[in-house]
């Protein structure tokens, strides 16, 4: 298998962290795709996935699998370990919604801020901006930040009482928002001691 994706940006970091939660990190090979020269929008790549983003698992039988909730959960079935996407039905479908809500209300809402009212990758690849739209998506992840701050008021991890994808996701999400200067507020508490624990995982330190 092979995974194309860019070290260090988010999206990417989601599947690398849940290889190394099912200590698979060693099964697939990477290959780092140059983004800044443009190598996610050639021919060649966007074969393989049509909407031009990293990650893409590749299949050693030339199977392209893209987005990251997909690319997890065959990650998850292939593999022996912790279970990141759920073991009976209500565990996946409770996952899959969080997960979800994890990707819109914080991680996709400050990729709509860095991509719009930041300068982002610079001009060559950020071709279409609307700034007042940017802004909306920081206070919307301003939003989604308040709402898992609540959620882990209640819960362990985003989904209960298990580590799953959904906190793989929300982690990443707070990742890009420090990299994209959203603030995560110190007062919420939950969310900071969620982060810090998620942190001591050795699939992050590792």
């Amino acid at each position: 298998m092979k995974i194309y994706d860019v070290p260090g940006f988010p999206n990417p970091a989601r599947v690398r962290i849940a290889l190394a939660e099912k200590n698979a990190a060693d099964k697939v090979s990477f290959h780092d795709v140059d983004v800044m020269a443009g190598e996610h929008r050639n021919a060649t790549f966007l074969a393989k996935n049509p909407a031009g983003a990293v990650p893409i698992l590749e299949l050693d039988d030339g199977t392209c699998i893209s987005e990251c909730s997909a690319i997890t959960e065959y990650i998850d079935q292939s593999f022996d370990g912790i279970s990141l996407t759920g073991s009976n039905a209500k565990d996946r479908a409770m996952i899959n919604m969080m997960n979800r809500r994890a990707e819109s209300m914080v991680l996709d809402a400050v990729g709509g801020y860095f991509h719009h009212a930041t300068d982002g990758l610079g001009p060559d690849l950020e071709t279409y901006q609307n700034a007042d739209w940017g802004q909306r998506q920081k206070e919307k992840a301003a939003a989604g930040m308040k709402y898992f701050n609540n959620v882990l008021g209640q819960s362990d991890y985003v989904s209960g009482s298990d580590f799953s994808a959904a906190d793989i996701t929300l982690f990443a999400g707070l990742a890009f928002a420090d990299f994209a200067t959203v603030e995560v507020p110190a007062e919420l508490s939950n969310l900071q001691a969620w982060r810090a624990k998620v942190a001591a995982r050795p699939s992050i330190t590792s």
